[in-house]
């Protein structure tokens, strides 16, 4: 299993300032520039910290918001590109279907490739619901927009021989050419990000590795579609490398301390709920049949289905309230000990059948420089070495699934 640190650089200064929602609409009068180059160049030293312990690296993209800063991924992964030597570098991940552009998609990843020598992976996403007010991206043509965005940044990553033209539904151009070529050929490693199984299938026959967050044991049912699909193509079982898996991590010595850490990367959590409601499940973004089969659920069961994570028990739990123990129990968040978070990680790998990488939420909220680094250094020491050589041998995808 590799390991990934991450986090999405929150200014979490406005937090407590106001009691306004967080995304979209709370002004910039919030945030101290100074304040925010001092946390912006603090999570540039982390991620650097992490070349000298072996801790990969992957940075995503959201804007207009107090909970993350990241407001270009390619921006810091060009900076770490040349301020790193050893690891791997990872956009995850840039929303292709609210950038305007995709061959300048195409122009920034093969330049940090070109900057790191090849140790870019290039993540793509739909975007989130929220982001798609900022963009002004409308919510029901983005799955297209995606695919065609993803389609033409590949073509422009691997087309040397002569410009191209490209008249697509959204995108149009004369002749695309593009300088530098990335090292890697013929194109850095492509991921994808899926919550749950619909899109599992799709993302698998690209080849592309799949990563999901925060989903615990509902993780297995998106490898598994992964899984089920590469079957039928004939390709036999997947590699666990394919697979990511990004979780809440805290770690220290004592128990109740790693638990406190954990809480303030939790944050995170707790700050989605500050949203207002226009800008959750603009219409379009996700197909009808869905919405309606969510409000089905949450009208039986009393909460709604996207931030409900099962327990071991089958009971639920919900992500933006529930306890540190409640999210461990969950898979949603590994901390404790070097000891019990090696444990925890050892059990969600043996769940999912299989999981190559975790791609771990190592600093949130307003959890200090030095609690990150005392995580991160004693992570690199005694969890990372033992679940390296985690595997699941012989794991097989459920025959009513491969049936279904």
């Amino acid at each position: 299993m590799k390991v990934w640190h991450f986090t999405e650089q929150p200014y979490y200064p406005a937090w407590d300032a106001t009691d306004r929602q967080l995304k979209n609409t709370l002004p910039n009068k919030y945030l101290d520039p100074n304040i925010a180059a001092d946390l912006l160049n603090r999570y540039l030293d982390e991620w650097e910290l992490c070349d000298e312990l072996g801790i990969n690296i992957t940075i995503n993209e959201h804007h207009s918001t107090a909970t993350s800063m990241s407001s270009s991924c390619t921006l810091p992964l060009a900076a770490l590109a040349r301020a790193t030597k050893k690891v791997r570098l990872m956009s995850l991940g840039i929303p292709i279907a609210n950038r305007a552009d995709p061959v300048r998609v195409a122009e920034e990843c093969a330049i940090i490739d070109c900057y790191s020598r090849g140790r870019f992976e290039m993540g793509f996403v739909r975007g989130i619901d929220y982001d798609v007010f900022p963009a002004n991206s409308p919510p029901v043509t983005q799955t297209r927009r995606f695919a065609e965005a993803y389609k033409l940044i590949l073509k422009a990553m691997t087309s040397h021989e002569a410009p191209f033209a490209w008249q697509g539904e959204f995108y149009n151009y004369r002749a695309v050419n593009i300088w530098p070529r990335s090292v890697q050929q013929p194109h850095p490693p492509v991921w994808m990000v899926a919550l749950g199984p619909g899109a599992g299938g799709w993302i698998a026959e690209q080849k592309s590795h799949v990563g999901t967050f925060l989903t615990g044991r509902l993780s297995k049912q998106l490898y598994d579609a992964y899984r089920r699909r590469w079957i039928e193509l004939g390709w036999g079982m997947p590699s666990n490398d394919m697979f990511g898996y990004m979780a809440i991590v805290a770690v220290a010595k004592d128990e109740k301390v790693a638990k406190e850490r954990a809480y303030k990367i939790a944050g995170y959590l707790r700050t989605q709920t500050r949203l207002d409601t226009q800008f959750q499940n603009p219409p379009g973004y996700v197909p009808s049949k869905f919405v309606a089969k969510r409000m089905r659920i949450e009208a039986e069961t009393g909460y709604a289905p996207l931030y409900s994570v099962p327990r071991g028990d089958g009971t639920s739990v919900n992500l933006h309230g529930a306890s540190i123990d409640d999210l461990i129990a969950a898979q949603v968040v590994f901390a404790g000990t070097p000891d019990q978070v090696f444990e925890q990680i050892k059990a969600y790998n043996a769940n999912v059948g299989g999981c190559g990488n975790l791609l771990m939420m190592g600093q949130g909220g307003d959890m200090t420089h030095d609690e990150t680094v005392d995580s991160l250094r004693l992570f690199a020491s005694d969890v990372m070495p033992r679940i390296a050589e985690l595997k699941v041998e012989g794991y097989e995808v459920p025959k009513a699934q491969l049936a279904a």
